[in-house]
């Protein structure tokens, strides 16, 4: 994957304030570690940003004053509804240098007639030259019976791409089709259960005793 070029202003003021007037000029407030204990406060162009994060694990050519580094996001932050990036830590790596990041599993191919696939693990974390990177590792499912599954050892990997992940994690698993007859057993038994939770139900206001004035007054005297 080629390097996503942004261009980096240095950052000065901190705080909620200073974050919202960088939004509203559509930058993203952003931190980049370094290696060690250097780190740079920077704002990155909105636009470009959130193009260079449609990628998954992109490395980024950072410019801040004339001087490029390339970095990997450690963390991006985003708004709960629109999606927006609001915050992004960025990590120094170096051409070369061996880094382990979290990668997308994409299932392909189709499983056997009467098959559901199920995806275990969504992500498998590799370590992999930083500059060579993959987007995603492909898992194929295709002939797969019932009963068969894919542990994370018998994944294949890119050239170069190392598997971190304990490899006798579950990735794919393939299970019987269920019937309509099944599924609607098992929402009565859920129905079942619910209401055994639930216990005797209240009476309703039919069903409540009434108290009469003979049995206030009777209260009355043995209270006295």
């Amino acid at each position: 994957m080629s390097e996503q070029k942004l261009i980096g202003l240095p950052r000065t003021e901190f705080g909620k304030g200073a974050a919202r007037r960088l939004r509203r000029e559509s930058r993203i407030p952003a931190v980049m570690y370094g290696h060690g204990d250097t780190t740079t406060h920077l704002s990155l162009p909105g636009h470009e940003t959130m193009m260079a994060f449609k990628h998954a694990n992109a490395l980024l050519d950072i410019e801040v004053n004339g001087k490029v580094q390339l970095a990997l996001a450690k963390e991006v932050q985003r708004h709960p509804v629109t999606w927006d990036i609001e915050h992004v830590d960025l990590v120094e790596v170096k051409r070369g240098e061996k880094v382990e990041v979290e990668v997308y599993v994409q299932v392909t191919g189709e499983a056997a007639p009467g098959t559901v696939v199920g995806l275990e693990e969504q992500t498998l974390l590799i370590s992999a030259d930083a500059s060579k990177l993959p987007e995603q590792i492909e898992v194929s499912v295709e002939g797969l019976e019932v009963g068969e599954h894919v542990l994370a050892e018998a994944v294949t990997l890119p050239a170069g791409v190392e598997l971190v992940t304990d490899p006798e994690v579950l990735v794919v698993n393939i299970s019987a089709e269920r019937t309509a007859e099944e599924v609607e057993a098992e929402l009565e038994e859920a129905e079942a259960e619910i209401a055994e939770t639930k216990g005797e139900p209240e009476p309703t206001a039919e069903e409540a005793p009434v108290e009469t004035a003979a049995d206030s007054e009777e209260s009355t005297e043995s209270e006295d």
